[in-house]
């Protein structure tokens, strides 16, 4: 009877990994029907970004489905800063890893873009100057 016991705790475990790839597959699936046809698209656990038509947009994946995405016009893209995501206004220096965020400055609008991996971050400031000087 313990030996039958001891197989219940094994078996939660499994349903609840069942369910966190359920999830995770999930979220993806949403990820690739919202970032369909977008120049540049990025998913990890800060959240979803893509670019469409001059338009960056980023949203949440909460209860089941992306939150109401953030934008912002690229051509009105006038400065990109790489931040700390949780210390205030600090900046990440150039060997700082981890969780940041780009704060987007331009036509008198200033919002941020959270990143869980800051070399793709400093990927996307290039892109984004770059794509900026492009549409002026």
């Amino acid at each position: 009877m313990t030996h039958g016991l001891l197989w219940i705790p094994l078996l939660l475990v499994f349903v609840l990994l069942t369910a966190l790839g359920w999830l995770e597959r999930r979220r993806q699936q949403l990820f690739r029907a919202w970032a369909a046809g977008a120049e540049l698209a990025k998913l990890d656990s800060c959240g979803a970004a893509r670019l469409v038509d001059g338009v960056l947009s980023w949203c949440r994946f909460e209860s089941g489905s992306f939150q109401e995405p953030e934008s912002f016009v690229i051509k009105q893209l006038e400065l990109v800063e790489l931040l700390s995501l949780g210390s205030g206004e600090a900046p990440l220096t150039e060997e700082s890893q981890g969780a940041c965020r780009l704060r987007l400055v331009g036509g008198g609008v200033q919002k941020d873009l959270p990143f869980a991996d800051a070399q793709r971050a400093r990927r996307w400031i290039d892109e984004l100057m770059a794509r900026s000087r492009c549409e002026l």
